[in-house]
């Protein structure tokens, strides 16, 4: 009983636009308009848009020729340094595409002590991925308050364009489960709700794209996942710092307040979120779910925000192609913040679009479209016979 009620709330989500909490023990429910229903955990399930297209032949990765240096690898080497006063020295030791030698922290170095050194030493190869490769899946996360329906514009896209899709609601958005217990909302507990989905639907070829809070479980995955995840795309994501929630928060006041205070709430995110506030970017809020989501979850997962581990040095460690995308108009995450994230990452590139703001995949879907699209597609030149970008 408990099972059927949760599959036909669940569906009637997806058909009305109805936020359910529907919970019981279920592994996964598919549905005929490409949604299923993950139970990632006992009692915890989560709403995810599967999309595979149908291929009349799918087109496998050209391999490799004896003798032939093989395409897009490049040679990833550099030593991260970060002394006790906090400052960090980035050295790149070998040709990587989209970066030169930076040092994080100019300035006069002295002989002294570190705190930390990390040595990355690897060859990655980087390749085209196009939409007819049936080992390419392009993973969408979203982020505190919207849904998987943000992406629709890029999921329809891609779709149509022969790549498989995944974007899964988060807990407690969408028409995903909402346990009412705060420590569901913590980064830890989403973040192995992301593993999860990922690894039910992870392929040779990954690419990870994530939305503001939604690009930590990105990073996440990307430090986890080495090998899997072939290229990271961040839209708004902010600096690479460790996350930690604040104490002046007005959203660490009681719920009953937050809830009282909730139209306020998403006209001030309409106001901070779109570079106009016209009638469009309310249906495009209406039509996105975004920021539908109960005061009780928005508390938790502000709150929850916390994850020491993710600071600068977690994020140079990685090794992974990164595009990021920002919107000039983004009130919540301003330029400095991705243009501080560039320099640290070792391959990054940062493309910002001068009429988009914090939902500018919603506002701008065609120039957001056509710079995912280039990234996904793109892949360095390697000179013939040394291996390096």
């Amino acid at each position: 009983s408990i099972m059927l009620n949760s599959i036909t709330d669940g569906l009637l989500c997806c058909l009305m636009g109805k936020t359910t909490n529907a919970v019981g023990p279920l592994d996964s429910v598919e549905s005929s308009n490409g949604y299923s229903f993950v139970e990632v955990k006992p009692g915890r399930i989560l709403r995810v848009r599967h999309s595979i297209p149908t291929r009349p032949a799918p087109e496998e990765p050209e391999e490799a020729q004896p003798g032939v240096p093989e395409r897009g690898v490049v040679h990833c080497k550099r030593k991260i340094t970060l002394y006790r006063n906090g400052q960090l020295v980035i050295e790149n030791l070998a040709g990587t595409p989209g970066c030169g030698a930076r040092d994080a922290a100019p300035g006069k170095r002295r002989k002294r002590k570190p705190k930390k050194v990390v040595n990355i030493d690897c060859k990655k190869q980087i390749t085209s991925c196009k939409g007819t490769h049936s080992d390419v899946v392009l993973f969408f996360i979203h982020g505190v308050g919207g849904s998987l329906d943000i992406w629709k514009e890029q999921l329809d896209f891609f779709t149509k364009l022969g790549y498989e899709v995944v974007a899964p609601d988060l807990a407690g958005h969408g028409c995903s489960s909402a346990p009412q217990i705060a420590a569901a909302y913590t980064f830890y507990a989403l973040a192995e709700d992301m593993r999860a989905v990922f690894k039910r639907y992870a392929k040779k070829r990954n690419i990870l794209i994530g939305h503001s809070y939604g690009v930590s479980f990105c990073t996440f995955l990307a430090h986890e996942y080495p090998e899997l995840v072939h290229k990271v795309i961040m839209i708004n994501g902010g600096g690479p710092t460790a996350l930690e929630p604040s104490l002046c928060s007005i959203f660490n006041m009681p719920t009953c307040v937050l809830h009282c205070l909730s139209p306020c709430l998403a006209w001030s995110f309409l106001k901070a979120g779109f570079a106009r506030q016209g009638a469009k970017e309310k249906q495009l809020l209406k039509e996105g779910n975004a920021f539908n989501v109960s005061s009780f979850v928005l508390r938790a997962m502000m709150s929850g925000q916390y994850w020491p581990e993710g600071d600068e040095v977690y994020h140079a460690e990685l090794a992974v192609p990164v595009l990021l995308v920002h919107g000039m108009h983004d009130k919540f995450v301003p330029v400095e913040e991705d243009q501080r994230m560039a320099e640290i990452l070792l391959i990054a590139f940062l493309k910002v679009i001068d009429e988009g703001s914090h939902m500018v995949m919603m506002e701008c879907p065609e120039t957001v479209n056509t710079l995912l699209h280039e990234f996904v597609l793109w892949e360095p030149e390697t000179p013939a016979g040394d291996g390096h970008g």
